[in-house]
């Protein structure tokens, strides 16, 4: 299991997967092994990161806990061009982890033979990368074409500290064959001997895979993999003859025979130059050979791997762009795009699993029915779908039934606001000159903001970030600041930027329908600030509250980018996630039960496909489906679901509507991520309640 990863999509976290690990944010998964799981992460400062956290069963064991622990005392000597350093360990935390950084790229395991210039480099590079594990006092014992990257900035070397250190002092069980057939030294099927010189032959193996395809000793059964390895001659037919030669050296069956990886390096260099355009004579060779800074110029000089694309890992956009355009989404916590969305791990809610994740503090129900009447296999019962099929007991003073104003200067003559046609942003100045609340009228509604937003914010277990609520009386509009936290991710940002700009969008409307000639304030902007001292904040976003706070057409509250990056991120507030759990497994129960009746329906490829989240900003629950095979291509298809959906969500979601005045999600929206696409596709909205209510 490589802490890098192999550089593809990243997989969506699952329940019980941690949000953050250390001082990393998880976003997703990029695989699993024995040792553990490796999940994709970010800093606070955006870069990109892989954490392996080791699997509880094996932290429990104390050997094991002695053995991770060298290895990471091992793997932070190691330092070149062509390896991923350790960034940070914990072998002492209740799940041990070390972190890399993310390299993007396929395994040479992938992308099959490499030819000309692009050979030697790959040939220089990964011996360089072992001269400097060597040089460290570090054997790698596992280099084989599924540990080597090829990233676009040349190969890179991982997993370097597992093994052995050159003392002889063994990190895993005494005993125990470690490696791969094909892979495996001859010394070290004989006598179980790991130093140098079996990583050289291994690095013999990798070049000759990388130049041809193929496995240098054949395949089969591990035993007569084992006989050719001591015995018989490597297959290097093909590979060109100067490369030929020193591979047969370090292919050798004695340990003594073959160069040591430094010499490995210089003869490299050697064919790499002849490869330039101008070609090095055998002293600059040499010297360059000696130099890692100098090889890794020659070799990035012949490297030509493109760059990946690589959708699933968070987009980020710049502060700017984000205030220039609410759909600009900062998706750093999706699983399969984003943050992440499925931040922490991208989401907590998920048909196999009926626990939420560990990280967000809370369990679901495990009552036989929970509070919307589901039984255990989350299917609806009469009752609940009989009561959820209206609206009942609502006063008019219900909060969740009182609809924002879309328009609330329609018809007024004469308003205090007179800047609803101004489309211009805020210039520079307008924060510092904004003031406290002043009269009553303004306490009372920078009140009402910030208990909004930090309402909001409380269910993505942000509420530390409190917001300021100042008012420009000139400029006519409410300023909401965030901060000051100078470490803060965007991903944080821009959900505090949604929040506070649909907090100050309905507080203001309201303010403007109830008193238009009196009222000034129309107008809001959104801040954050770093630090105390600073002169002048970033914006994140504005607005008006007289063109409507919700995304909608034709009267119908619409579904949006932003929402669903909002919606992946794991909720920790307790209704939530009981409603969250009941409801993905119903849905996945309802449309198993309409592909099993026909209407040229196809199950998804895989159990878990179904996943929903609520967007507490725009009051919105997400469905959507991981839709590799195509099951939604079509538009019967998504009609079909979209039916599904409907007549399986809505009754627990009115039920608990009209059981808890708190609870403000009747509209839904449905997308998908279809095939490979790192991105959703929204296809579909609507609302549970009669038009009247909604």
């Amino acid at each position: 299991m490589s802490a890098a990863g192999p550089g593809g999509r990243i997989q969506p976290s699952r329940p019980g997967d941690p949000l953050r690990v250390g001082p990393y944010r998880v976003v997703g998964r990029l695989g699993a092994g024995g040792m553990g799981t490796v999940y994709a992460a970010i800093t606070d400062g955006g870069e990109r990161v892989a954490v392996k956290v080791i699997h509880p069963v094996q932290a429990g064991d104390p050997e094991f806990r002695a053995r991770f622990r060298r290895e990471v005392r091992l793997s932070a000597r190691v330092r070149g061009p062509f390896l991923l350093p350790l960034l940070a360990a914990d072998p002492d935390a209740d799940a041990p982890w070390l972190a890399t950084p993310y390299a993007p790229g396929p395994t040479l395991a992938s992308h099959g033979p490499l030819t000309d210039g692009l050979l030697y480099a790959f040939a220089a590079g990964t011996a360089q990368a072992i001269a400097a594990i060597h040089s460290a006092g570090v054997v790698h014992r596992d280099v084989k074409p599924q540990n080597v990257l090829l990233t676009p900035a040349g190969p890179r070397m991982l997993d370097f500290g597992i093994a052995h250190a050159a003392d002889g002092t063994s990190v895993t069980r005494t005993g125990v064959l470690t490696g791969t057939p094909g892979w495996i030294s001859p010394e070290h099927y004989r006598s179980g001997v790991t130093a140098a010189e079996g990583d050289v032959f291994a690095w013999g193996a990798l070049v000759a895979y990388a130049a041809t395809g193929r496995l240098p000793f054949g395949t089969g059964a591990p035993e007569a993999v084992a006989y050719r390895v001591m015995s018989g001659p490597p297959d290097l037919e093909s590979i060109p003859e100067a490369l030929k030669e020193l591979l047969e050296r370090a292919l050798a069956k004695e340990p003594a025979e073959r160069p040591d990886a430094a010499e490995a390096v210089d003869s490299c260099v050697r064919l790499l130059a002849a490869e330039r355009t101008q070609v090095l004579d055998d002293n600059r060779a040499v010297e360059a050979g000696n130099n890692p800074t100098l090889v890794g110029d020659l070799v990035t000089a012949q490297w030509s791997v493109p760059a990946m694309e690589d959708p699933s890992w968070p987009n980020f956009v710049s502060p700017q762009q984000s205030s220039s355009r609410r759909r600009a989404v900062v998706a750093v916590l999706v699983t399969a795009v984003v943050v992440g969305a499925g931040a922490g791990g991208a989401l907590a809610f998920r048909h196999k699993d009926s626990q939420t994740s560990a990280a967000a503090g809370s369990t679901a129900s495990t009552d036989a029915k929970d509070a919307t009447g589901t039984d255990a296999s989350g299917a609806a019962t009469d009752a609940t779908a009989s009561a959820g099929a209206g609206v009942t007991g609502q006063t008019a003073t219900d909060p969740h039934v009182i609809p924002v104003p879309a328009a609330p200067l329609a018809g007024v003559t004469a308003p205090a606001f007179t800047r609803a046609d101004d489309e211009t942003q805020p210039v520079p100045g307008e924060w510092n000159a904004s003031r406290d609340a002043a009269d009553t009228a303004e306490q009372e509604t920078a009140t009402a903001i910030r208990d909004q937003v930090t309402a909001m914010l409380a269910t993505k277990d942000m509420s530390f970030m409190t917001p300021t609520v100042t008012f420009n009386r000139q400029a006519q509009t409410v300023v909401v600041t965030g901060g000051p936290i100078s470490t803060l991710t965007d991903d944080y940002k821009e959900v505090f930027r949604r929040a506070g700009q649909m907090a100050s969008c309905a507080a203001l409307a309201h303010r403007l329908k109830d008193a238009p000639t009196s009222w000034p304030y129309g107008r809001f902007s959104v801040y954050w600030k770093d630090y105390d001292v600073q002169e002048e904040v970033t914006i994140l976003g504005f607005g008006k509250a007289t063109d409507g706070c919700y995304t909608e057409e034709a009267g119908q509250r619409q579904g949006t980018d932003e929402g669903i990056v909002t919606a992946e991120i794991p909720s920790t507030d307790k209704d939530e996630i009981r409603i969250a759990n009941g409801t993905v497994k119903a849905i996945t129960s309802a449309w198993n039960t309409r592909v099993a009746e026909g209407h040229g329906l196809e199950p998804f490829d895989r159990d878990d496909a179904i996943t929903l989240g609520f967007d507490p900003v725009e009051r919105m629950m997400y469905v959507w489906a991981w839709d590799g095979a195509g099951a939604l291509a079509g538009r019967a298809q998504q009609s079909h679901f979209q039916d599904v959906v409907a007549k399986t969500a809505c009754p627990r979601l009115l039920s608990e509507y009209n059981a808890n005045k708190h609870w403000n999600y009747t509209h839904w929206a449905i997308a998908a991520y279809e095939g490979n696409s790192g991105q959703p596709q929204l296809f579909t909205s609507g609302d549970c309640l009669p038009k009247a209510h909604s």
